[in-house]
């Protein structure tokens, strides 16, 4: 078979609109990849609790707040691709104050993966593509 008939993107009508020409995720077989999800609300440039100076350089931010909502783009793309949060298998985060927003990613990390105990992976850089503090890059395995 040919890559392209064993491999299905995915665009979710939920999750934020990508800033670059990819899908949401692209399943192949049983593995769903998820393209790096952040914390921007779909229909809004806007980061939730992000405030911007005049030339776009982030004056403050609330972190906990983008970690609930990266949480929840995440599971949008999951579930409209068919697969459920507790079937993620492999989270890589990707933070731009690792000193200063560790302990907090940590803590609700742990609230949203009570259940369920993916590998993961975490580095800082220096930025994002968008104004935002947090990026999680992500793998499940999808029943059937």
């Amino acid at each position: 078979m040919k890559a392209e008939e064993t491999s299905v993107a995915h665009h979710s009508s939920r999750a934020p609109e990508p800033v670059g020409l990819y899908p949401h995720a692209r399943r192949v077989g049983q593995l769903l990849f998820l393209s790096g999800v952040g914390p921007r609300q779909r229909g809004q440039a806007a980061v939730p609790g992000v405030e911007l100076d005049e030339a776009g350089r982030i004056l403050r931010y609330d972190f906990e707040s983008q970690c609930h909502a990266v949480f929840q783009n995440v599971r949008y793309i999951l579930e409209e691709a068919g697969a459920r949060w507790e079937d993620l298998v492999d989270v890589t985060v990707f933070l731009t104050n690792m000193r200063e927003d560790f302990a907090t990613y940590n803590r609700l990390y742990a609230e949203y993966f009570a259940g369920s105990q993916p590998c993961r992976t975490t580095v800082e850089i220096n930025c994002l593509p968008t104004p935002i503090a947090i990026e999680l890059k992500c793998i499940a395995v999808v029943a059937g």
